[in-house]
C-alpha cells in the first residue's frame, strides 16, 4: 500500500542542533550538517531516524538489510533496491529529500568496485558501508529560513511526540589518553619515497598519502561533535552512532568537500579540493598564505590532475559531451585552511540513476590520487591500516533521483573505546617531503585540539 508524504511547517533554528538532540537517541538517528550559522556554502539540514530498513556491507563485502544476509548482489545494487522498495505517493516539491537511504559508504566499499589488494590491515570494526531507508525527514532551509517535516500522517504524529520530549543534554566526553600517530615522521618519510619513486616509474601522476591518529576516549560522542562543529564548522558536516555488541560506533565528520551532487533532472556537480594552506594569525599573514595557495604552480597541477580523473569518472554515465568545467582552481577559505576547489559538471545519460554515478566515481580521486586503480593499490600497500569511513562518503539518495554526498575528510571515527582521525594529502613529482607531512597534521591538528581542550574544560 502507498502512503502520502505530506509536508508541514516547523519553527525554523538557526542551527539543527536543538532538533537533534530530542532524536539523537533513537534507533538510526543522522544528522547531515550544513554548519549553520558559522559555515559558509552549506544551505540545508537533514535529519531522521527510525529507519525502515538498514543495510549493511562488512569488510568482506557481506551485505545485511536488517538480520538478513542479501546473496548474489553487489552493495550498490543492494542500495538501489532498497531504495526502489520504498512507496510513497510524493508531493511536488523542491526540498532535496523526500524519502530514500541515508548513511555512509566507507572508503573501503570501493574494494568491492576494483582489485585494490589486501595488504593493509583491518583496525577499525565499523562496516564499509550503513545505509538506513528513512520514510522521513525534518529538513531545515536556512537560505529560505524555513523548516518543514516531511512525513506521512502516521509518521508525522509519531515524529512531533518526540519532538515534544526534552532534549537530552551532552553528557562529558574526555580524551583518556593523547592522539597517537599510526607512523612516525620517519616512518612517513620511507613511504613518501616509496611514493616517488611510484611516481617516476610512471605506475601514478599523484598518490593520495594519509596516517591514522588514534586516542582512547570515555563519554559521549554527541558532546565531542559539538566541540569540533565550533571549532571548525563545515557545510558537509553529519554525525552518526549506533551500538554494537563491541561498544558504541559513530561518525564525526566535518568535511568541507562535496563530493557528489545530482539533481532529480539528472544535472551532476562534484567539486574536488587539492591544494591547502592553514589560515593565518593575522590579516596580512592570512591574505599573505591564500595568495600563496592561489599562486602555487604544484597545486594548481594537482588539482587539474584530479579534475581530469572526475571528469573521466562522470563521463562513464553522463550524456557525452555533457561534462564541463565552470570553476577551475577557486580558492575557498573556511575556519582553518584555505583551499583550491574546482567544480566539475555534467548531465546523467539516459537509463542512469545517482547510484551508478556514485558506483563510478567512487571513492573521490581527489583523496586517491591519479590513475585512480593504480593509487589505490599503492595505498593499500603503504598505509599500514585501512581508511574505514575516511575519504569515503555522506550523504542521502531520494526517491525522485536527489543525491547529495560529501568527502568524509575532516572525519572522526569512534569505535569501542577509540577515537580515531586521519590526515593526508596528494604527492606529486615536486613534493617535498616536510612540507606533505606538515600538511597532514595541518589538517587535522584543530580537531585533535578541540578534543584535548574539552577534556581539560572538564577537569
Amino acid at each position: 500500500m502507498t502512503a502520502r508524504l505530506h509536508i508541514s511547517p516547523l519553527p525554523y533554528r538557526e542551527d539543527p542542533l536543538a532538533y537533534f538532540s530530542s532524536l539523537r537517541q533513537r534507533p538510526g538517528a543522522i544528522l547531515l550538517d550544513s554548519g549553520k550559522p558559522a559555515a559558509p556554502g552549506g544551505r540545508y539540514d537533514i535529519i531522521s531516524c527510525d529507519p525502515l530498513s538498514v543495510l549493511t556491507v562488512d569488510g568482506q563485502s557481506i551485505i545485511r538489510v536488517d538480520d538478513e544476509v542479501c546473496d548474489s548482489c553487489t552493495p550498490f545494487l543492494a542500495q538501489q533496491a532498497l531504495l526502489d522498495s520504498l512507496a510513497l505517493e510524493l508531493p511536488d516539491s523542491d526540498l532535496p529529500f523526500l524519502g530514500g537511504l541515508i548513511g555512509y559508504w566507507g572508503y573501503d566499499l570501493g574494494r568491492s568496485l576494483e582489485p585494490v589488494g589486501e595488504s593493509s590491515r583491518q583496525v577499525v570494526a565499523l562496516p564499509a558501508s550503513r545505509i538506513g531507508l528513512y520514510d522521513w525527514a525534518l529538513i531545515q532551509d536556512h537560505r529560505e529560513q524555513q523548516s518543514w517535516l516531511v512525513a506521512t500522517n502516521d509518521r508525522r504524529d509519531q515524529v512531533l511526540g518526540w519532538l515534544q520530549q526534552p532534549s537530552t543534554t551532552a553528557q562529558d566526553f574526555r580524551l583518556l589518553s593523547p592522539f597517537e600517530g599510526e607512523l612516525d615522521r620517519s616512518g612517513y618519510a620511507e613511504r613518501f619515497a616509496v611514493v616517488q619513486d611510484y611516481i617516476r616509474a610512471g605506475d601514478c601522476y599523484q598518490i593520495n598519502l594519509a596516517q591514522r591518529f588514534s586516542a582512547r576516549y570515555r563519554g559521549d560522542l554527541w558532546s565531542a561533535y559539538l566541540h569540533l562543529r565550533q571549532a571548525t564548522p563545515t557545510p558537509f558536516a553529519g554525525f552518526q552512532a549506533w551500538h554494537t555488541n563491541q561498544g558504541e560506533q559513530a561518525i564525526l565528520s566535518l568535511s568541507p568537500e562535496r563530493f557528489l551532487h545530482c539533481r532529480a533532472d539528472g544535472h551532476v556537480e562534484t567539486r574536488p579540493i587539492k591544494g591547502t594552506r592553514p589560515r593565518g594569525t593575522t590579516p596580512e599573514e592570512d591574505r599573505r598564505l591564500a595568495n600563496e595557495l592561489a599562486a602555487s604552480l604544484k597545486d594548481r597541477a594537482e588539482n587539474v590532475m584530479i579534475v581530469d580523473l572526475l571528469r573521466n569518472d562522470l563521463g562513464r554515465v553522463c550524456r557525452p559531451g555533457s561534462v564541463k568545467v565552470p570553476q577551475l582552481c577557486g580558492l575557498e577559505s573556511y575556519a582553518n585552511v584555505h583551499h583550491l576547489v574546482s567544480v566539475v559538471c555534467g548531465e546523467l545519460a539516459e537509463g542512469k540513476r545517482p547510484l551508478d554515478l556514485l558506483a563510478a566515481a567512487f571513492p573521490g580521486g581527489s583523496i586517491t590520487g591519479a590513475p585512480k586503480v593504480r593509487a589505490m593499490q599503492i595505498i593499500d600497500e603503504l598505509e599500514p591500516s585501512r581508511r574505514s569511513v575516511y575519504c569515503g562518503s555522506l550523504g542521502f539518495v531520494d526517491v525522485r533521483g536527489n543525491m547529495d554526498t560529501s568527502i568524509a575528510i575532516r572525519t572522526a571515527v569512534a569505535d569501542g573505546e577509540r577515537i580515531h582521525l586521519w590526515g593526508g594529502g596528494g604527492l606529486v613529482a615536486d613534493s617535498d617531503v616536510e612540507a606533505e607531512y606538515t600538511e597532514t597534521l595541518d589538517k587535522i591538528r584543530h580537531l585533535m585540539e578541540a578534543l584535548t581542550r574539552q577534556k581539560h574544560d572538564m577537569e
